[in-house]
Order: C-alpha cells, then structure tokens, then sequence
C-alpha cells in the first residue's frame, strides 16, 4: 500500500520564503523511492532495532511471497567535485552512511548556524571511514574549488578526511539534487545572499536511501542525529555482515 511524504513538510520551511508549503511540494516530487530494503521490523536475523524514516515510507509485498519490503527514497544519480577536486558520485559513497546538507560561502543568513551544528557532529566521526559527510553548494558560480577548500579549512574540516564540500557545474543542477534529498532551495532576491534555503540535514543509508530528515535550525535536532547515527550505522554494519556470510 502506497503511502505519502507528506508529514515531512514541515521540515521544509525556506528561510526568507514566505510559501514554504508550497515550495516543499515541489521538492517531495523530485525524489524516486525505486529502491527495496529489508524490512528489518521482521528480520529476525538482525538485533539491531531499525532505525525509521522521518516521512512514512511505502510497503509493499514482493511478488510471489509474503516477505514486506519497505521502499525508502533513493538519491538520484550525481556526480559532483570536491574541495580538491575528486569525483563524487552515488556509486563512491555506496557502502558507507553520508550526511549531506546544502550552503553557500557567502551566505549571511542561516548557513553558519548549520554548518555550526554539522560541525559537532563532524567532531564526532572525524575518524571513522563509515561515515562521510557531504556539504553541497548551491552556488557553484562562486564557490569555486579554491573557494570550497578555503571554506573547509577555515570550519575546521581535517583536509584529506571525510566532509566534502562539493558543488554542481550549475545552480539549477544544485536545486534539483537538493530536492532529491528533501531540501528546498530557490533563488530569492528578498532573502539574504540572495538564495532562500531550508536548513535540513539528510541522513543517507549504504544503498543511497534516505533513512532522516534533521531541521539544524530547530533546538534538540542535532542531537537527535547524533542519536540515530548510531543506529543506522549498527543496522548496516549488521546488513553487511549477513550480506557478506551469503
């Protein structure tokens, strides 16, 4: 039975917009949800408790069987350069967990705030290869690489470690990833730098599922985040260890 992403719009209120419903309806038609997991609710092969989605993810029974299956939103295909120009793409960050939140250099408004606030969590996984944090621009004209790299640096990420700070060939290119990953973005000259964004935090599984949704705008969100990391983590490192006995 299909079900909707709608609670998950008020997550997705722009800063400097004064329509976020509607810009967030926008930004749920982006997202594919073509990709099947294990319904770890009845995976009794598995200890670990499943870490949920913030929307209500569809469930389906696969045909031919009674198994459950729980479809999540899957990223769409991209392929973006890093601070010292490395490719990133769906495939590059296949296996590991990402979190993933969109800015721009020049931003006056909310951007320093999030990356304030991704930054605590950075501190906490700075050394661990499962976990990759990916901060795209939604200014690709200006944050150039030497611009990125400058940004890390001065925010504090480990150069050479695992916060990519990546950008798009084009603006409307970073729009449309952003809203494949429920983050509403918009040119508006009434909001501060010119660019109205939400302040949404993604947290994506090793398939390139959307598995939380995180307003680092709203008190106690980060440290939901850092809670549910965790968790994922544990169910995917429990998935791949079955994966790997097969």
């Amino acid at each position: 039975m299909k079900t909707s992403f709608l609670p998950l719009l008020g997550l997705l209120a722009l800063a400097g917009c004064d329509k976020p419903a509607n810009q967030a309806a926008t930004a749920t038609t982006s997202a594919t949800a073509d990709g099947l997991t294990i319904n770890m609710d009845t995976a009794d092969t598995l200890s670990t408790a499943p870490l949920g989605y913030a929307g209500n993810p569809d469930r389906q029974v696969r045909p031919g069987t009674r198994d459950t299956v729980t479809v999540y939103p899957t990223i769409m295909p991209f392929r973006v350069r890093d601070q010292d120009g490395h490719l990133l793409t769906n495939g590059s960050l296949a296996g590991r967990v990402y979190v993933t939140d969109f800015f721009f250099a020049t931003c006056p408004g909310i951007c320093p705030k999030m990356q304030s606030e991704l930054l605590k969590v950075y501190k906490r996984y700075a050394n661990d290869p499962a976990v990759v944090f990916v901060s795209h621009t939604i200014d690709p004209e200006h944050d150039t690489q030497p611009v990125l790299r400058d940004y890390a640096r001065r925010l504090g990420a480990a150069e050479g470690g695992n916060w990519r700070f990546a950008r798009t060939s084009a603006r409307d290119s970073a729009y449309a990833l952003a809203n494949a990953y429920f983050v509403a973005a918009r040119p508006d000259a009434a909001a501060p730098g010119g660019i109205a964004h939400s302040g949404i935090f993604a947290l994506v599984d090793d398939r390139g599922h959307v598995r939380g949704l995180y307003d680092s705008l709203t008190p106690g969100q980060t440290a939901k985040l850092l809670r549910e990391l965790p968790r994922l983590l544990a169910e995917v490192k429990a998935r791949q260890k079955i994966t790997a006995k097969l």
